[in-house]
């Protein structure tokens, strides 16, 4: 089914929108809520929040693309779920991509820093979007996905070692790039 239907679905509030979502990007779904939670379990559960956040959502919002709505949903769900069990277990499988993305963007937590968040997110958009395709599917595997070092070097045919350097290289990009936009690291 296509994607304006699955549309059509949620906003005609018709039951099949959620299956219909499942069969479409089930699978895409499960990938990054797996890649962040680590656990199977925890992962579906996310999954499921998402599909309820899709419900809830659509309308009035009308995604141009359900595929990242969905993508979305699922990693921002996910993030919510894995902030809460960090504090019972370590090791989670997106830790390592968060750490390395903390040399670049610290995290701010008071109300005054909203503006300068956008304006963080619109400078990152900028450098993501200018980058080469290899490249921008790279950081956003790792960085968006949470996928593994291997995983990236399967898909894309690199060795390891070539991921890390790229990875680096960029991480190490994009800290400039702050730096030069006059964005506190």
């Amino acid at each position: 089914m296509e994607d304006a239907e699955i549309i059509t679905l949620y906003n005609a509030r018709d039951d099949r929108a959620i299956s219909e979502t499942d069969v479409k990007y089930g699978r895409l779904c499960r990938h990054v809520a797996g890649n962040i939670l680590g656990l199977r379990e925890d992962a579906e559960e996310a999954v499921q929040d998402a599909y309820l956040g899709a419900w809830n959502a659509i309308p009035p919002t009308r995604p141009r693309s359900l595929r990242a709505f969905m993508a979305g949903l699922t990693r921002n769900v996910s993030l919510k779920k894995y902030d809460k069990l960090a504090a019972k277990r370590r090791g989670l499988a997106c830790t390592s991509s968060l750490e390395e993305l903390s040399e670049c963007v610290s995290g701010r937590e008071t109300p005054e820093s909203e503006l300068e968040n956008r304006r963080i997110e619109e400078v990152i958009g900028e450098f993501v979007r200018g980058l080469s395709e290899e490249k921008r599917l790279v950081f956003l595997r790792r960085y968006w996905y949470f996928d593994s070092i291997d995983a990236i070097a399967h898909r894309t045919g690199f060795s390891d070692a070539k991921v890390t350097n790229m990875l680096y290289r960029l991480r190490i990009s994009l800290r400039e790039t702050l730096i030069k936009e006059d964005i506190e690291i």
